[in-house]
């Protein structure tokens, strides 16, 4: 994970490794202002982690489609936060990250329109190759999130991506990350955990 953090350092992003979940909250508190605003991408990772309890508590104004029943409203309120929090489906041993969606809204806010975005990753969602970082969200991250989200999608029952075209689909967008993209800070937080899917 050292090495890995050199790497991401080395392609701009701003690289910080914890032992586990408690130490990078209290850092996020650091990293985050009082005033800022926060939007949240679907994120198993973040709710693992409790931070959206944790961010709540100490006042800031914090938009989660997951703890809302008017999705559609919060998706867009997302869009204007200071800060976006989320995860990744994979990164690989050389700094790249791959995230697949099925709307988009999250994978969009990790390039482009925050002052600020982390991504909080596990020790499970690092992968060798951009090939076994693929093979993961079609193995793991798509069916493990249907099954979730309980979709009728063929990766739910067979456990394994089959390209379907069901409606409820949800790798239609893919993002690749080469490097830090321009005019966003990105955090990477690297927690010696596993987490999320």
């Amino acid at each position: 994970m050292k090495e890995l953090k050199d790497i991401l350092e080395k392609k701009g992003y701003i690289a910080k490794l914890f032992n586990n979940s408690k130490e990078a909250c209290e850092e996020l508190l650091k990293d985050i202002k009082i005033d800022e605003t926060i939007g949240i991408g679907g994120s198993t990772t973040i709710l693992e982690m409790g931070i959206w309890d944790i961010l709540k508590e100490r006042g800031h104004k914090v938009f989660w489609h997951w703890k809302s029943e008017n999705k559609s409203e919060v998706l867009k309120l997302n869009l204007s936060t200071n800060v976006y929090l989320s995860s990744v489906n994979a990164i690989t041993e050389d700094g790249i990250i791959v995230n697949m969606d099925g709307t988009g809204n999250r994978v969009s806010s990790t390039i482009f329109g925050h002052e600020k975005v982390f991504l909080i990753i596990g020790k499970n969602k690092i992968c060798k190759d951009y090939k076994a970082a693929i093979s993961r969200i079609k193995t793991i991250a798509a069916p493990k999130n249907a099954q979730r989200l309980d979709l009728d999608t063929p990766c739910k029952y067979t456990g394994k991506c089959e390209d379907c075209n069901s409606p409820q689909r949800i790798c239609n967008v893919e993002v690749v990350l080469h490097r830090k993209p321009n005019g966003t800070n990105i955090f990477i937080y690297l927690i010696d955990e596993n987490l999320g899917f």
